[in-house]
């Protein structure tokens, strides 16, 4: 069954791939779909008893809903989801397929999915996301990533509060979106060019209807950094974020990871997912590699 109406896309059915945050949520998908500015393209919801899953159709390519650069993980939902997966592949005529950012379960599945129904598909490893499993408690974590690292991050935070004051954690809503994004346009380099009046309606979107969230690291009251991101019930999966400039030389960024780190193992969180890149700061701190990998062939 197929629908052009985000009403058909299921609530009710988890990702085929765990631990891939809301990105193949409704509430997600239909944020990103609403800012996309290619009208060429259209929607189909497909789905299946127990399976779905979002496309986007152009004249010659079948994607997932969600562009590449903006959703981390793609999976379909339910345990059927490779069904629906192939059910709306195979429906199409003349087209190529291009289905990104998927773990390597679900590649898999949906490679062998294609195939049997006699298609011809290749996987290719296109990204890496990085992924820290949290311990119980925050000396845990400093304990995890080794000598040189714990005594970096314990003394860039006793330089940023000798600096700027006592440190403090303070998760906010769409009220911070401003203060974010002015505070992203002070980045150097493609960085402050990329947060554009468009970009700041997606965000405030996906603060608004996406599940997103900011937290503020906050010194004596003034805003140092922000992170922008989406807590589930076990886990943080940190998508943006930025930091005042008048603090660039006491290391924010890190200060901000740490900091955020300990507020997400305080709430419970076991899993702290750094997203796609493969920058090396993610990896001193206890990242392990997710690959992923893309899905390519065509429907004859």
């Amino acid at each position: 069954m197929s629908s052009t109406d985000w009403d058909a896309y299921p609530d009710d059915l988890k990702p085929l791939e765990p631990a891939t945050g809301p990105f193949a949520t409704r509430s997600f998908l239909e944020t990103v779909w609403n800012h996309r500015d290619d009208s060429d393209t259209r929607l189909e919801i497909h789905t299946v008893p127990d399976g779905a899953v979002a496309l986007a159709l152009t004249e010659h390519l079948v994607e997932f809903a969600g562009q590449e650069n903006l959703t981390d993980y793609h999976s379909p939902l339910g345990p059927s989801g490779v069904d629906a997966v192939v059910t709306a592949v195979t429906a199409q005529t003349d087209l190529s397929f291009r289905l990104d950012s998927l773990p390597e379960t679900a590649a898999t599945a949906i490679k062998v999915g294609l195939e049997q129904a006699g298609l011809v598909a290749s996987s290719t490893q296109h990204e890496v996301a990085a992924v820290l499993s949290l311990p119980s408690s925050y000396e845990g974590w400093l304990a995890s990533i080794g000598k040189k690292e714990r005594h970096e991050v314990r003394r860039k935070r006793r330089r940023f509060e000798a600096e700027f004051g006592e440190i403090e954690i303070v998760p906010q809503g769409p009220e911070a979106i401003d203060m974010f994004c002015a505070m992203h346009r002070t980045s150097q380099g493609d960085k402050g060019m990329f947060m554009t009046g468009g970009m700041q309606s997606y965000f405030t979107d996906l603060l608004g209807n996406g599940g997103a969230s900011i937290h503020t690291l906050v010194c004596d009251g003034i805003p140092r950094a922000n992170a922008f991101g989406f807590e589930t019930d076990d886990g943080y999966y940190y998508y943006n974020s930025a930091y005042d400039i008048d603090a660039a030389m006491a290391s924010p960024g890190i200060v901000l990871l740490a900091s955020l780190v300990e507020a997400q193992i305080d709430r419970g969180a076991t899993v702290f997912d750094f997203l796609k890149g493969d920058e090396r700061y993610k990896f001193k701190h206890g990242a392990t590699p997710r690959p992923l990998f893309a899905i390519e062939g065509r429907v004859p």
